[in-house]
């Protein structure tokens, strides 16, 4: 079985900037793609971008857009996520996200939070 473990979150002033780093271990495994989820309180789990591992074409949530850079280091198995201009409502417990090739779901790691001040 695949682990993620996420690492980077932290308390930042709005307009800051963080940087999350996740690295998967485990069992031989291949991915369709790698990413980040995240869950404010009192909020559902929502995609927040991802990479395919296979060309790197990125998607992102258009309430990151312009603002989060998502990347990968193939031979590391890992991602980063580049947060830049923060803000309050980025809030939230950040999960990194595996998808495995042929499958429509994804591995979720136990998260790291980040919280925005105003």
């Amino acid at each position: 079985q695949v682990q993620l473990a996420e690492s980077g979150g932290g308390l930042v002033q709005a307009g800051g900037s963080l940087r999350l780093s996740c690295e998967a271990s485990g069992r031989p495994f291949s991915f369709y793609a790698m990413g980040w989820f995240r869950q404010a309180p009192g909020k559902e789990r929502e995609f927040v971008a991802h990479i395919r591992w296979s060309g790197g074409s990125t998607y992102y949530a258009d309430s990151v857009k312009g603002r989060f850079t998502v990347s990968r280091h193939s031979r590391k198995n890992a991602v980063y996520l580049q947060m830049n201009s923060l803000k309050p409502e980025d809030t939230a417990v950040y999960f990194c996200a595996a998808q495995p090739v042929g499958s429509d779901s994804y591995t979720f790691g136990q998260g790291t939070q980040v919280t925005v001040s105003s």
